[in-house]
Formats: structure tokens, C-alpha cells, sequence
């Protein structure tokens, strides 16, 4: 029985120390179009998304920027409005943070995970969202 709990305490040891952690200089990955991929809910749920009617676009430069929802268009393009969130990125404890700020609300969510082609945030409800490049389509 210690030896299956050795084992099981070394591979969880093991899987998270591989998770690399999100350096600041990697934020600008952000910039671009993202769309919600799945949903991990606090209770182990998870909710998969197969088509979006928005997508979320970033632009971050020197550690402040904007969000937008834009909605995709059949010819590749996407139709924007004036609607934005205010966005800064924010170091605490070693985690990066966006702080988002409308006139509403304020609110901000932990980023887990970015690269080229993944996003992952985290909000303050513990609810974690992942999120990909979107593919274009056309109907020409």
C-alpha cells in the first residue's frame, strides 16, 4: 500500500511540475482572435463548445489593451461593434492576471496557459476557460 502511494504521490509530483508556468514575456501571444473551446466548471463538469457565435478578440501592448466579442462572417471576416473591456495584465504571487474594467464591472481572470494555438483563463469563480485560434470558413 506505501509503495502505490509513493508512486501516485510521485507521478501528481511529477505532472504538476511539468505544467510550465506563464511568463510575462509570452503575454503578447495573447493578441489575436480566440474562440471558447471548453468549460471546466469547479464541480469537474465540463462544457464543450463545437460552434461560437462570438469570438473574443485581444490586443495587448505594453501591458494594457482591450477585449472585443466579434461575431465571424461567411465571407472569413468578422463584424465588430464599439463594445470593448478595458484589459491590464497584472503580476501577483509569480501568476499573471487580466484585470478587465468596463464602466459596469470590474473583474479579472488568471491566465494558466498561452501559446500560439491555446489559451486558458481561469476567473475568480474558479471556472476555467479554454480557448483556440478559431478556423476561418468561407462560403464562396
Amino acid at each position: 500500500m506505501m509503495k502505490k502511494t509513493a508512486v501516485l504521490f510521485i507521478a501528481f509530483i511529477s505532472f504538476t511540475a511539468c505544467k510550465e508556468k506563464v511568463k510575462p514575456e509570452n503575454i503578447s501571444k495573447i493578441n489575436g482572435y480566440w474562440e471558447i473551446e471548453k468549460v471546466n466548471l469547479p464541480d469537474g463538469n465540463e462544457k464543450n463548445y463545437k460552434i461560437n457565435e462570438t469570438v473574443d478578440y485581444f490586443e495587448v501592448k505594453n501591458d494594457s489593451g482591450f477585449r472585443k466579442k466579434v461575431t465571424p462572417q461567411f465571407d472569413g471576416k468578422y463584424l465588430v461593434n464599439d463594445e470593448y473591456e478595458k484589459v491590464k495584465v497584472v503580476i501577483e504571487d509569480e501568476k499573471i492576471f487580466l484585470e478587465y474594467a468596463t464602466e459596469y464591472s470590474k473583474w479579472k481572470e488568471e491566465v494558466l496557459e498561452v501559446s500560439d494555438e491555446k489559451l486558458v483563463l481561469k476567473n475568480e469563480a474558479e471556472i476555467e476557460y479554454e480557448y483556440k485560434r478559431p478556423t476561418p470558413f468561407s462560403v464562396k
